[in-house]
């Protein structure tokens, strides 16, 4: 498989993975990447500059915790090639339910979530709008401090139990939409600097360092955040963002 990551700043960078540290080749525009063997939830972190070892800014699965390994996840693979046409109502006739995936259900999971969609739409709810599953640090949160917005958060499920769930909101005629947070990062596991211009100073938050949107090297600020966004939308079937 291709490992790729954007780091403009950095004078090397490497792979760690199965306990080998393979050097990645410098590419246009401050990328690095190289082909290299491996299999389907093979772990690895980056190391950038032969100094300590990051998770992959756009980790697809980060199964022990936000400073733990990435996860090499296919989220191509879980399209679903027979997946039928859905088309939501649109807002104006919305019902739109706001659902907290962890305290919905008592397993606190997207399948115990999908064991009670039924209900709301015997309700008539419409569109089930999930609060943000971005990987967050802990065990209990609303994820409004998510730092891989590219790896659902693992107290919840897998990567495919997610796109199970929305295929289950589907089946039971409701939307499904997800809260997205993307003009800022939580402070605890948020190592995309370590990478790159990702923040700014120029602007502030009141809950951290604002995204770099329209400063130096922002066109691949936008491309991180735009790409996310399609991933959601296109591999895993949401309705909307």
């Amino acid at each position: 498989m291709k490992y790729s990551v954007w780091a403009p700043d950095a004078k090397s960078m490497a792979v760690v993975t199965g306990g080998q540290n393979f050097p990645l080749s410098k590419k246009p525009r401050g990328w690095w990447e190289s082909e290299i063997d491996a299999e389907e939830g093979r772990g690895y972190k980056f190391r950038p500059d032969g100094g300590d070892c990051f998770p992959d800014p756009r980790s697809k699965w980060q199964p022990e915790g936000v400073h733990g390994p990435s996860c090499v996840v296919d989220t191509g693979k879980l399209r679903r090639k027979e997946r039928p046409v859905f088309r939501a109502l649109p807002l104006h006739r919305a019902v739109i339910y706001e659902m907290h995936i962890g305290t919905f259900s008592p397993e606190g999971t997207y399948a115990g979530a999908a064991r009670r969609l039924r209900h709301l739409a015997d309700l008539g709810i419409t569109h089930v709008e999930i609060m943000p599953v971005a990987s967050f640090p802990g065990k209990h949160g609303w994820s409004y401090d998510g730092v891989h917005l590219y790896a659902p958060f693992p107290g919840y499920g897998t990567p495919r139990e997610l796109a199970d769930f929305v295929a289950a909101c589907h089946a039971h005629g409701l939307a499904a939409v997800l809260d997205v947070v993307y003009n800022h990062l939580g402070p605890d596991g948020n190592y995309l600097p370590k990478f790159g211009p990702y923040f700014t100073t120029a602007v502030s938050t009141p809950w951290g360092q604002a995204v770099n949107f329209d400063g130096p090297w922002s066109d691949e600020v936008r491309a991180f955040v735009i790409e996310n966004a399609l991933m959601w939308l296109r591999d895993y079937g949401f309705d909307g963002l």
